[in-house]
């Protein structure tokens, strides 16, 4: 069985049911002060990445332009950034 609707107060008690509506694909108008303020509805699913793509991320990286660090030089950065944000307690 669908739910039509959910409101606020209800998230808690019949968060189950709501579930099992997502899972069948249904959606959900969601109520507040008897007002529709939004819709839940599942997730999409996400499609695996193509060969177009991964091409297309390498030519952003090549725009970029970024310097080349080995994972070295970037742990020796980020535990510099620790130090400046939190002090020498941290080890």
């Amino acid at each position: 069985m669908y739910m039509n609707y959910i409101t606020t107060t209800d998230l808690r008690t019949k968060s189950k049911q709501l579930v099992k509506t997502l899972q069948e694909g249904g959606t959900v108008n969601l109520l507040h002060r008897s007002k529709i303020i939004g819709e839940i509805r599942p997730k999409q699913e996400t499609r695996a990445l193509t060969k177009a793509d991964i091409n297309e991320l390498k030519e952003l990286a090549k725009k970029l332009n970024l310097p080349k660090i080995t994972y070295r030089e970037r742990g020796k950065n980020y535990r510099k950034h620790l130090m400046v944000k939190y002090g020498k307690g941290l080890s």
